[in-house]
């Protein structure tokens, strides 16, 4: 008993790590132009295949077909490669998200923005679907599928990977936001952009860095489960939901809370599956209905004031 809840417990903070990062990538865009991406979903499985592109291109020819790569093209130096490669592709594929569906609707009434950010992503699945087509593809670890026993409990290395990556990722985003002048920048423009502009800030430049930092972190979100989940074009919907409603549970505006948001969801998820996995659904959805019907701002966001 003991080793199956050690091994739901790592396996729902590997998982969790996933939805933390994408959550953490929610709030990036929400806080700096008070905008969401609807179609990270896409950029999650676009950014898992254009993983196995770039393994693939790596490896030669040697590490076996497009549709079942060996385990050697994940080898040494490739994996790492093929995640800042997707990290690079996707940070830009957010610049022009938001130049082409976000900046022509930013200061208007309504939100416009929505549906053109899913119009966006459809446009992306559709490119995918054309490109590599609908079926799902492997991608080996780069360490190995061996099961690592620990107290019993067995655990793939690709999810310690995950846990870990997830981690140095969000913990190196808030170094750059409390300790450097870039991160003090989007923080004044996640407080006000119109005081951040009159002191010399600029405010668009940010606010596409912020887009392309989400983007980015999609991609690799993407790369990290893909060996875990085989890569689908269709796998990241799923996993923007959840990360969605961890960044909701957290609170939207709160970097540490969405990332707070992120690995409950995972936990809870893993911990329910012990008992019923077809309650993982219903028992995440209900959380979330709670935490909200209590705290509308989530766990941690903070409360709107509007002053008269």
């Amino acid at each position: 008993m003991l080793a199956t809840v050690l091994q739901a417990l790592v396996s729902g903070l590997a998982i969790g790590g996933v939805y933390a990062l994408i959550a953490l990538s929610f709030s990036i865009t929400f806080t700096t132009t008070r905008t969401l991406n609807f179609a990270q979903g896409e950029f999650i499985g676009v950014g898992a295949f254009l993983g196995v592109t770039v393994l693939y291109a790596l490896s030669s020819g040697e590490g076996g077909s497009f549709a079942a790569l060996a385990p050697a093209a994940s080898a040494g130096f490739r994996y790492p490669v093929a995640a800042l490669a997707v990290g690079a592709a996707l940070g830009t594929l957010g610049l022009l998200l938001f130049l082409a569906a976000v900046r022509p609707f930013a200061g208007k009434p309504g939100m416009s923005w929505v549906m053109s950010t899913i119009g966006f992503g459809i446009i992306l699945q559709s490119l995918g679907l054309a490109v590599w087509g609908p079926a799902p593809v492997n991608m080996p670890s780069p360490f190995g599928d061996d099961v690592i026993r620990l107290g019993g409990a067995g655990v793939r290395p690709q999810e310690l990977a995950v846990l870990a990556m997830a981690v140095l990722l969000m913990v190196g985003f808030d170094l750059v936001m409390r300790r450097t002048r870039l991160g003090k920048a989007m923080r004044a423009v996640a407080h006000d952009p119109a005081v951040a502009s009159l002191m010399g800030i600029n405010v668009t430049a940010i606010m596409l860095g912020a887009f392309a930092l989400s983007s980015a972190l999609a991609g690799v979100g993407g790369v990290l489960v893909a060996p875990i989940a085989s890569a689908s074009l269709f796998m990241g919907v799923g996993i923007a939901l959840k990360a969605f409603s961890g960044a909701i549970l957290g609170g939207l505006d709160n970097p540490r809370g969405c990332i707070f948001g992120g690995f409950a969801l995972g936990l809870m998820e893993s911990g329910v599956a012990l008992w019923q996995a077809q309650w993982r659904e219903i028992a995440v959805f209900l959380l979330i209905i709670l935490v909200l019907a209590i705290r509308p701002n989530g766990l941690f966001g903070r409360r709107a004031l509007d002053k008269v």
